[in-house]
């Protein structure tokens, strides 16, 4: 009888610890997108951008190259693209780009941007004062939309001896499919703790 009781409560452990392990594994899903955001945010990983509600109020003279670089996963049916493929600005000097994004999907399909700035250590110079990345965007049948990109290079990056031989930064967005009710509770809580 002993015996028996011990199988019965070690079936249970691995019930129960197998149950853990695939809503620990569903809990990622639902929040990775929330979730890499906030590591990036905090390690200032992948060339992590700042955020800001304006540029500067002059722009200096050192001009570098903004390249865009649009991607999809496979799961999304999508066409993105920018609408240019590179500018040049002055540090400081406010640009506004756009991304547009067009479903070839049947129905409606949901997706959320992530991002990239390259090289990486000028990420922390990147500011962006409006974009698309992390918010869901839903898009009918042949529905195409067109997303707006605000930024500035911060003056700062001319004092940095690390990035003199920087004289182009890529900006690349990624876009995967999403489902709303995983975005919707990173809407919540996720985009007004990190966007701010």
């Amino acid at each position: 009888m002993r015996v028996d009781a011990k199988t019965a409560r070690g079936k249970r452990i691995t019930v129960v610890g197998v149950l853990a392990i695939l809503c620990g594994m569903t809990l990622l899903v639902v929040y990775a997108v929330p979730l890499y955001e906030m590591f990036c945010r905090v390690t200032g990983f992948g060339g992590y951008t700042q955020r800001a509600t304006a540029a500067p109020p002059d722009a200096g003279k050192r001009v570098i190259a903004i390249r865009f670089v649009a991607n999809i996963s496979s799961k999304l049916d999508w066409q993105f693209q920018p609408e240019v493929d590179s500018v040049k600005v002055r540090v400081g000097e406010r640009r506004l780009v756009a991304f547009v994004a067009k479903s070839r999907e049947d129905g409606d399909s949901t997706g959320v941007a992530t991002f990239n700035v390259t090289p990486a250590k000028a990420g922390v110079y990147f500011s962006k004062i409006a974009c698309f990345c992390f918010e869901q965007q839903t898009l009918k049948t042949g529905e195409q939309v067109t997303m707006p990109v605000s930024f500035f290079v911060d003056p700062a990056i001319v004092d940095d001896r690390n990035l003199r031989d920087v004289d182009t930064i890529t900006l690349s967005y990624t876009f995967f499919r999403a489902s709303r009710t995983a975005m919707t509770i990173q809407d919540a809580e996720f985009r007004n703790v990190f966007r701010n």
